[in-house]
């Protein structure tokens, strides 16, 4: 549901990583370098990333780094709208693979994530409460030093957020746009509306982007053959996936995988 841990003392960042929560790792003092979906970060000290469910992850340089690495899950945090919008707010922990390194205020982020490692520790009454509203201040905290370097506020809506999470709880469905609407108690069109307001692209477009992303995961990280992967993500035909796979990435799945091959 929530854990917390020292940047110094975690042992299984040196290997790529998977988890269904949602990770924030912020360096104190010292710096690391990380690789999130084969994309690599350098964070120093004062500075924070964030990393979304299900991204693969890992710690492939640590220069005397300190720090808090803090792990929840979408139902311990979101309990209403509001904290569906806010975890999201600003790419923060994004589905769109829009991780990124953010310089923020030292003071909250230490006394914060203190605070959370304490009442874990100690369990005082209504500790959950008070931990979800540490989170909330942290969120708050880098939004606002997002703002403060001139970024621009992207606020989805958090019926886009949801169709956003179905379509990653439910790759092996492969379903409709249709589908997740009704999943969803919508449209068709108004998923359209909130994919072209918050993406620029249509609904079925979003879902062809993650599942893309989705793919490229199983390919490297994964045991799993091309025809295997396929099968994972709803495909009855694994030419056509290959075909699909082609179109969204100029190789085809075989090719992929190799390119990243050691």
């Amino acid at each position: 549901m929530i854990e917390i841990k020292n940047l110094e003392n975690i042992s299984d960042f040196h290997h790529p990583r998977r988890i269904m929560k949602y990770v924030l790792v912020y360096c104190s003092s010292g710096s690391i370098t990380m690789l999130v979906d084969q994309k690599e970060f350098s964070i120093g000290a004062g500075q924070v990333i964030t990393i979304t469910s299900g991204q693969v992850h890992s710690i492939t340089k640590n220069k005397k780094a300190n720090g808090y690495v803090l792990e929840f899950t979408l139902d311990f945090f979101c309990k209403n709208d509001n904290d569906i919008e806010l975890i999201f707010h600003n790419g923060l922990f994004c589905h769109f693979a829009m991780n990124e390194v953010i310089a923020v205020d030292k003071a909250i982020l230490l006394t914060q994530l203190s605070l959370i490692q304490l009442e874990l520790k100690e369990q005082p009454y209504q500790y959950l409460i008070s931990i979800h509203s540490r989170i909330e201040l942290i969120l708050v905290a880098i939004n606002r030093a997002k703002v403060k370097r001139g970024d621009e506020i992207w606020k989805p809506d958090a019926l886009f957020l949801k169709f956003l999470e179905a379509v990653r709880d439910n790759f092996k469905h492969n379903y409709t746009v249709t589908q997740f609407a009704e999943k969803l108690g919508t449209t068709e069109l108004k998923l359209n509306e909130l994919a072209k307001l918050h993406a620029g692209k249509t609904a079925q477009l979003v879902i062809h982007g993650l599942v893309t992303s989705e793919a490229k995961r199983l390919l490297i990280y994964g045991d799993s053959t091309v025809k295997e992967v396929a099968y994972q993500l709803g495909f009855n035909d694994p030419f056509y996936f290959s075909n699909f796979f082609k179109k969204q990435t100029k190789l085809s799945p075989k090719q992929y995988k190799e390119s990243f091959s050691v």
